[in-house]
Order: structure tokens, then C-alpha cells, then sequence
């Protein structure tokens, strides 16, 4: 009987492989490249990334049996599971970036503001994106040189991109089939055309269905009206011509392939990380992987190792909006208007300049002999200090237009949010800032919904929370009050992080972080669960490794350190 079994099996894996020949291979010659080209050898590389799923997210799903193909994986030895930490800010263009190029520095969340050219960076359309992959990839190999990138934020230095916002006109994988590659695509395959038919009517009408519901019931779901067509887009359409794209790159030999899966991210940011549509998200990506490693098995073109990994995780989440009743950008425009005094520094004149600095010395110092925590008191303590010792040539060196005093940008990145203030090109320390806004500092402080403070102080990191602040400078830290930190799995790495960010170029002026209380963290976005800054499953993304590679997947901090360990084993 065993004998008969095996035969029964080997005889499907002959006629997969026939089928998977015939299929690919017709596809292929479309595209002007034979699979026997640039064979070299070497172990190729697959990486298939789960948008934000995180760790703790994953084994719920496996528990629950949301994904019996990766289950099966883990179970039967050939793949480990690990744990690592993505670094701040927990965002998808930080995190690519680290594992593509192993450099992600100076990217401070998904959005945020160039002061020198007055330019808002958003990480969703290319024009944006380019620029960023310039700078990091300077210098540096990418991990998929030579290989293949789909749907990623950056190409990792790919031959061939899809829908990757970061491909610099490099060579795309259907512009020698003349503009048919999408008919091809399909045509190649009736049944994905029903599926992704079916799918698309199915998740519109579970779109209508839920909002009917909403009428009746409360609901955390955020809905706006393109939500059902990026659902469509992401999760079906995009999905299915990447996973096509994946095979076919497998029975061509590439050396490298990665594709990022946004499916389940775009989901949980408006559903939740474990509702059931979130969940419906994660049961047809276990089925695009078994698609994908049933290719790799069976058709052996080039040994590949194929790891599954998220870029980060997601917190549950309340709307700073839906707690507070205004939106960050509203909170910051009511409390810099009632607060600064407009016009009061307009005139050029020394008399008056001074004048106006003298009043804001005095009412600094007026205000810090009614703060009771000493947190507070120090920062205005020192702001005071600096502002008379300033009095009052260096007010005049000072390159301020105190025409834009009232020009703030906020950028915010779920439950990370960067305050700039535009009245100079450089950023500003904290005793600048309070120069122009005496109690702002406090009030942020002071909000329930903000959980930490962060800016610069000279040379060092200041962290504030609404109990101890603490100073991170060259020499050390020092500690005033509890550990604004405290509440964190790991407080000594989340202050790396932190004061990492904060040294960015592009980093705010002010950095805000959504208060965390061990449940839920406030977003400074509309999301049901959200990612960006500290605290909960936010920042504990997963990797699934196989358990033959020769990679150590133990204690990663950051996602340089991914790229660091992948490239030494796959070259880079």
C-alpha cells in the first residue's frame, strides 16, 4: 500500500510539473527570455511579505486554522518561526528599505514634511517614493539585484519591477510582450479570471452588507467610499497577477524574487487586525503560498529557499478624533491660536525684538512657578535660561520668518505623528519651540491622548511623558521622574529607537506618539488598528524561515539587520 501511494504521488508530481512546463513555459517564450538563461548555481531567494501582520496576529491565525498551508509548514519541521522587532517608525517604507538595502535612515514614518523645500513625502505615490530609494540605495546593493520585485515600496535593485513604487525605469516584466501582458497573464489562466471575478462581486457585496449593518449596529470599522475598490484592487486583483508573476519567475530561474502581499494590511486598518475580513484576507494569501512552494517543489528549475515574513504589525487603535472630538491637525490650530499672541515679533527693530523676548522670558518663568512636576518645570526652565541669555543680539541671528509662526505642518503615520513648524528651513529644539508657543509643550504633555514628547536638546533626545522625562545624550541617559518608556516589552530599545528618529533630518520638529494603555494605542489616522510608533503588536512583525538555511533568525532588532542576515547568505 505504501509502495502504491508513493507511486500515486509521484505520478501527480509528473503531471504538475508537465502542466506547470507547458503553462510557464509558453509564457516565458513571451516574454523574449528562455528559462535556462543566467543559471549560475546558486540557492535563490523568495521572500513573500504579509503587509502588517503581526507575530501575535499570525498564531491566533494559525490557531484558529485561518492558515492551514503555513501551519503545515511549521509543523512538519521544514520552516522556523521567529519573532524580530521592526524598528521606529513601524511603517512598510522604513521597514522595505531596511530589508532591501539594509539602510532606512532618515525615513520617518509613511508621510512627512521637507522644511527646506516646503514639500509634503507621502509613501504612496512614486514621485515620492524615487527620490527616498535614490538615497538609500546610494552606495549599497540591493538584496534582489538581478532578480524580481512586486508590489513593494522599493525594487531592492531588481531586473524586473511591478508594481513597485521605487523602480527608476528599469526593465518591467511585461514591456516586451508590447502591451499584451495582462491578456497573456490571464489568458494563460481561465480559472484565475473566475476567481478574481467572483472574488471582486463577493467582497462588494460583503461592502454593502456591512454598511447596511453599520446603520443598525456600531461599528469600529472605518468605511470610506474607495474602500471596497482598494480591498478589490489589493486584495484579489493585485494578489493574483502577483502570485502568477512569482511562479512564473520560479520556472525562469531568477535568482532573487520578492513580493509584498498589502492585502491584509489595507483590511485591518479599517476592519480590525482579527476580524473576520481581515481574517477572510489571510485564508487567500495561505493559499497563494501553497500555490507558490507547490511550484517550488515540484518544479526544480533552481533550488530556492522561500521565507514568509511581515514588515510590521498592527495595534488595535481609537481615532484621536473619535476619543478628543477633533483631529490632531484641529487641536494643534486651536491651542497655537488661543496661545501666540500673532504679530507680537513682526517689527524688525531691536528695541521691540528685545521687548518681545523680555515678555516671553517673563511669562515663561510665570508659568513654570505653577508647574508642580518637575518634568515640565525643567523644560521651561530651560527654555527660560536660554531665551535671557540671548537678549538681544543673537534674536536677530536667529533665520526666522516670524511671518509663517502660524505655518505648521502635522504628518502623521498612524500612531506617529511629526510637527514642523515652518518658520525656518532647520529644525528646532525644544526651548525654540516653546520661544514661539510657551505652553504648547505642556498641553501636548498634558493630553491623555499622547503618550510621549519627543525633540532635541543640543545634542541630546529628550522623551517626556506625562510622569518622567528622559535625556539621551552622547555621555549617557538620565532620568527624571518614571520611565516615560516604562510601559514597553523593552525600554532600552525602544529609547534607541526613538532617539534614533529623532536625529533623522526629516523628523518633525516635534514628535508625538499615541498614548498606549496596554490594549489599544490612539492613532492620529481614522484606523481600527494601526502601526507607525510604539507599543502592542505594532512592532513585533514575524519571519518564517526555512529551517535548512543557514540564517539565524534570533533577537533582530531593526530590519537592517533582516537585510544584514539575508545578504550574507543569498550575496546580496
Amino acid at each position: 500500500m505504501a509502495w502504491l501511494v508513493r507511486r500515486i504521488v509521484d505520478l501527480f508530481n509528473a503531471l504538475a510539473a508537465w502542466y506547470y512546463r507547458r503553462k510557464y513555459g509558453a509564457a516565458a517564450k513571451r516574454l523574449g527570455r528562455l528559462p535556462t538563461e543566467e543559471l549560475d548555481g546558486r540557492r535563490g531567494f523568495i521572500g513573500l511579505e504579509i503587509d502588517g501582520l503581526a507575530h501575535d496576529y499570525l498564531l491566533r491565525a494559525l490557531k484558529q486554522g485561518d492558515m492551514p498551508y503555513l501551519d503545515r509548514l511549521l509543523r512538519d519541521g521544514s520552516h522556523r518561526l521567529a519573532r524580530w522587532q521592526c524598528g521606529l517608525p513601524s511603517t512598510t517604507p522604513a521597514a522595505q528599505a531596511g530589508i532591501l538595502y539594509g539602510n532606512n535612515w532618515d525615513i520617518p514614518g509613511f508621510r512627512w514634511y521637507d522644511k527646506a523645500s516646503g514639500t509634503s513625502i507621502m509613501c504612496k505615490l512614486p514621485g515620492s517614493v524615487r527620490p527616498v530609494q535614490e538615497e538609500i540605495s546610494a552606495g549599497r546593493v540591493g538584496l534582489l539585484r538581478g532578480g524580481s520585485s512586486y508590489t513593494n515600496m522599493f525594487d531592492g535593485d531588481a531586473r524586473l519591477a511591478l508594481f513597485t513604487l521605487g523602480s527608476m525605469g528599469g526593465e518591467h516584466l511585461f514591456e516586451n510582450v508590447r502591451g499584451l501582458g495582462f491578456v497573456i497573464l490571464f489568458l494563460l489562466s481561465p480559472l484565475r479570471i473566475v476567481r478574481v471575478i467572483a472574488l471582486s462581486l463577493w467582497t462588494w457585496l460583503v461592502y454593502v452588507a456591512r454598511r447596511l449593518a453599520a446603520l443598525v449596529r456600531p461599528s469600529r470599522s472605518h468605511f470610506t467610499f474607495l474602500g471596497p475598490l482598494y480591498e478589490i484592487a489589493n486584495n484579489i486583483v493585485f494578489r493574483e497577477i502577483t502570485t502568477f508573476s512569482v511562479m512564473l519567475d520560479i520556472y525562469r530561474g531568477m535568482p532573487s524574487i520578492y513580493a509584498s502581499y498589502p492585502g491584509y494590511d489595507e483590511i485591518a486598518h479599517h476592519s480590525g487586525a482579527d476580524s473576520r475580513e481581515a481574517l477572510r484576507a489571510l485564508r487567500g494569501l495561505d493559499n497563494q503560498i501553497r500555490q507558490i512552494d507547490r511550484m517550488r517543489r515540484l518544479y526544480v528549475q533552481r533550488e530556492y529557499d522561500l521565507y514568509i515574513l511581515s514588515d510590521h504589525g498592527l495595534t488595535p487603535s481609537l481615532p484621536f478624533r473619535q476619543a478628543y472630538g477633533q483631529t490632531l491637525e484641529q487641536f494643534m490650530a486651536v491651542h497655537t491660536g488661543l496661545e501666540v499672541r500673532s504679530g507680537e515679533m513682526a517689527d524688525d527693530s531691536e528695541s521691540l525684538a528685545a521687548g518681545r523676548l523680555r515678555y516671553l522670558a517673563d511669562e515663561i518663568q510665570h508659568i513654570e512657578s505653577r508647574q508642580h512636576r518637575e518634568l515640565t518645570a525643567r523644560l521651561l526652565r530651560a527654555t527660560r535660561q536660554r531665551l535671557e541669555e540671548r537678549l538681544p543680539p543673537e534674536l536677530l541671528e536667529i533665520d526666522w520668518d516670524l511671518s509663517r509662526r502660524t505655518d505648521i505642518a502635522v504628518r502623521s503615520s498612524g500612531s506617529l505623528s511629526h510637527i514642523y513648524f515652518d518658520v525656518t528651513p532647520q529644525q528646532m529644539e525644544l526651548s525654540e519651540v516653546a520661544l514661539l508657543y510657551p505652553t504648547l509643550l505642556n498641553i501636548l504633555i498634558r493630553h491623555e491622548g499622547i503618550g510621549l514628547v519627543a525633540g532635541r536638546d543640543g545634542d541630546k533626545v529628550v522623551v517626556v511623558g506625562k510622569a518622567g522625562s528622559l535625556w539621551i545624550g552622547p555621555s549617557g541617559r538620565q532620568l527624571e521622574g518614571k520611565d516615560p518608556l516604562a510601559s514597553l516589552p523593552d525600554p532600552a530599545w525602544a529609547a534607541d529607537q526613538l532617539a534614533r528618529l529623532v536625529r533623522f533630518p526629516h523628523a518633525g520638529d516635534l514628535i508625538l506618539l499615541g498614548a498606549w494603555d496596554n490594549q489599544q494605542v490612539i492613532s492620529f489616522e481614522e484606523q481600527a488598528a494601526t502601526h507607525g510608533g510604539l507599543g502592542g503588536p505594532q512592532n513585533s512583525p514575524f519571519i518564517a524561515a526555512p529551517r535548512r538555511a543557514p540564517l539565524s533568525t534570533a533577537e533582530i532588532g531593526s530590519a537592517e539587520e533582516v537585510y544584514e542576515r539575508l545578504a550574507g547568505v543569498y550575496g546580496g
